[in-house]
């Protein structure tokens, strides 16, 4: 797999291994559903960022790139709780305060108790997009299988070939399974357990 060097070399291969090498022009539209696909299951460290979101009156715009929250700490270091919007809002309403928790309200955050100013968050982002102009990306680095299959998936899927959509998604899990193996042991591997005190 380590052939597949960028956005070109994957399209090249993605053919080859479908067996159908006359679809050039749907590639791109191919690729874009395999990585909303992708978006939508993997979580690893690489998919990780931190930015800063400013708040007024309690609300700010999350990133564009936001897929699911991580971390969110107040402009002090507190950690804040992520709370559902409707537990959110009976609790706190529109009182001002130092901020307790957040919820994630479309594109953008809440924090409440309301507070202008800025929150740091690290979250997890979409897989840039693979095009022309951006012919790599990090899992196409690390893990060119889970996108060669992952694209294969969705010409057996525009061909109505159940079978041969079958068999690739089963080699993408495969691979997801290992990228997901290996993030845990980069991440994890020398890690210590530790056991939390009692709680009343």
């Amino acid at each position: 797999m380590s052939g597949i060097s960028d956005y070109s070399a994957l399209l090249m291969d993605a053919g080859d291994y479908s067996g159908n090498n006359g679809i050039a022009h749907l590639m791109p539209r191919f690729v874009g559903l395999a990585e909303t696909k992708l978006n939508r299951v993997l979580r690893v460290g690489a998919m990780e960022k931190s930015a800063v979101v400013t708040l007024v009156t309690g609300d700010g715009d999350l990133p564009d790139d936001f897929i699911e929250m991580r971390q969110t700490l107040s402009a002090d270091g507190r950690n804040l709780r992520s709370w559902s919007l409707q537990e959110l809002s009976s609790r706190f309403g529109s009182f001002g305060g130092n901020p307790i928790g957040y919820a994630v309200v479309g594109n953008q955050l809440r924090v409440r108790p309301t507070t202008d100013g800025d929150i740091g968050i690290t979250y997890y982002a979409k897989l840039p997009g693979l095009t022309p102009a951006t012919p790599t990306n990090w899992l196409l680095t690390s893990a060119p299988d889970v996108y060669l299959y992952a694209v294969v998936e969705e010409i057996a899927i525009w061909e109505r070939d159940a079978e041969k959509a079958g068999s690739a998604k089963a080699l993408k899990d495969q691979a997801i399974f290992g990228l997901r193996i290996n993030d845990e042991r980069a991440r994890w591997g020398n890690g210590q357990v530790v056991i939390g005190e009692p709680t009343p």
